[in-house]
């Protein structure tokens, strides 16, 4: 008599006990406990830009007698006109934010870009070590090469110029050619490859392969460089000393310090310099932020090789 033989299944996932099955990821589900949670939150965080626009919107009585509110009770939107119209020029302060931004995202963004490439791509001796020292370059605090810096650039002549404001921003630094190697190291070297058989040198495979694929990087670090350039108090403190060279970061202060003896300083068209210093970074977050999310080297980390 036949015998049926029976097949053997293999344990699968299916056959695993209620207690081994792997739990079910869930969905996070907010509640009203959590949109109050925010609410609060948001509303903590936005009480200081609230209360700058109070007193920005503030009349000069306010301002001596110090009766300042968070939420704005007077709105004398001629304010933003009179900050121009002050004993000093904060239109030329404007100006040289500007130029002294400009300049120095575009040296980021071109010397961050080919350093970072370098580092992904070319084949060097030592170059494994020498990115390790660009790295730990990072370690170093401002304030230890802040004297020195000046030494050079007092015996080169820039002192009182935006020279040592720009030129630096044109050598790169070390968290920037990071993002840019990293960012480059998980992109195919099939790319490479195929470009040089083309007979592309590595600048032509940079400059017509690589650049517009870097984009969302060097966006991200033209808005890092823009954001710390165009706040940048402590640099023009020590290089410029013409108010005609003076950023808007420094300008602001300066208003601060042009009141008489025993009378309070225009602390609302102090808090319009602020604004006017606070808006631009974010108009370009908002327009940016895009890049910022597209810059995500979490799975790129291809570390040291």
């Amino acid at each position: 008599m036949a015998t049926l033989a029976t097949p053997v299944r293999k344990r699968g996932h299916e056959d695993r006990p209620a207690k081994e099955q792997a739990p079910a990821v869930r969905a996070f589900r907010a509640t009203p406990f959590t949109y109050g949670t925010l609410l609060i939150v948001a509303a903590i965080l936005t009480t200081p830009l609230v209360f700058v626009g109070s007193i920005a919107l503030s009349s000069d009585a306010t301002v001596n007698n110090g009766a300042f509110t968070i939420i704005p009770r007077e709105f004398h939107w001629d304010n933003f006109a009179r900050v121009f119209s002050t004993e000093l020029p904060v239109g030329t302060f404007l100006l040289n934010s500007v130029l002294i931004s400009l300049f120095s995202v575009a040296g980021q963004v071109l010397s961050s870009g080919l350093v970072g490439y370098a580092f992904a791509r070319l084949r060097a001796p030592g170059k494994n070590t020498m990115f390790l020292i660009v790295i730990a370059t990072m370690m170093i605090p401002t304030q230890i090469t802040m004297i020195p810096q000046f030494i050079l650039f007092r015996d080169l002549g820039w002192v009182n110029t935006f020279l040592p404001l720009i030129v630096p921003n044109f050598f790169s630094n070390a968290f920037n050619v990071f993002l840019v190697r990293q960012f480059v190291s998980r992109l195919p070297s099939e790319l490479d490859e195929a470009a040089m058989m083309d007979g592309l040198s590595f600048f032509g495979i940079y400059r017509r392969i690589m650049f517009p694929m870097l984009r969302p990087v060097l966006i991200a670090i033209g808005i890092f460089t823009l954001t710390h350039t165009w706040g940048d108090f402590m640099g023009p403190l020590i290089y410029l000393n013409d108010e005609s060279k003076m950023p808007l970061a420094l300008g602001v202060q300066y208003i601060t310090a042009t009141s008489q003896a025993g009378q309070a300083p225009p602390w609302n068209l102090v808090m319009v310099g602020s604004i006017l210093l606070a808006l631009p970074m974010i108009l370009v977050y908002y327009l940016g932020q895009k890049y910022l999310y597209e810059m995500d080297i979490s799975g790129g980390s291809a570390g040291v090789k």
